[in-house]
């Protein structure tokens, strides 16, 4: 006895209409995609095509760069925040990448270093909670987003400097309200 399979022995309903269902998935993929293409296409400003047309022949293109290194400066994204995290210097939002596209991510506040909630004396847990209080106060105005997003130092978050609907500059309220302190990604100091 020879059974042979055929398209139409997956469009059965006791299978699943596994056919029928990847069919359909297929042709949403496909206008999806066809409505989509073009605005997904990146745009580039003279002075990246100017920068492309002087670099070697081998240097990569921007769609093989990491999609870190491709980030418009000028973007401004809004975001929702989640948590206060870590320290007086970082939260967790879900940031708005693209209509309907949403990431959960941590932020670093670009340019400030606040005391560590894991404090190393009593002097600088102390720093460290008013400047927690004083970040969680500042992100409650509402109307967060972030701009000028870079990859961190370390992993899993993001390096960008963020605005509220009332702080034009989230790091310099910190940074003038004593919360915090400059900070070019080198070597902390002390708080203790």
């Amino acid at each position: 006895m020879t059974h042979h399979l055929s398209f139409s022995a997956l469009a059965h309903p006791r299978r699943g209409n596994v056919l029928i269902v990847a069919g359909a998935m297929f042709a949403l993929g496909i206008a999806a995609g066809a409505a989509f293409r073009p605005s997904l296409t990146p745009q580039l400003t003279a002075p990246v095509e100017a920068a492309l047309a002087a670099a070697p022949s081998n240097a990569p293109t921007p769609a093989d760069m990491p999609i870190a290194h491709r980030l418009d400066p000028a973007m401004v994204y809004p975001a929702e925040v989640l948590r206060i995290i870590i320290d007086g210097d970082t939260f967790e939002a879900r940031v708005r990448v693209w209509p309907g596209l949403d990431v959960d991510t941590k932020v670093r506040l670009r340019g400030i270093d606040a005391a560590e909630l894991h404090a190393r004396c009593s002097d600088e847990l102390t720093k460290a909670q008013a400047a927690r209080t004083a970040l969680e106060t500042i992100l409650a105005e509402g109307g967060v987003a972030v701009s000028r997003v870079g990859v961190d130092k370390y992993g899993g978050r993001v390096d960008a400097t963020v605005s509220t609907r009332g702080t034009a500059d989230v790091s310099a309220a910190m940074r003038n309200g004593g919360w915090a302190r400059s900070y070019d990604g080198g070597r902390r100091g002390s708080w203790c």
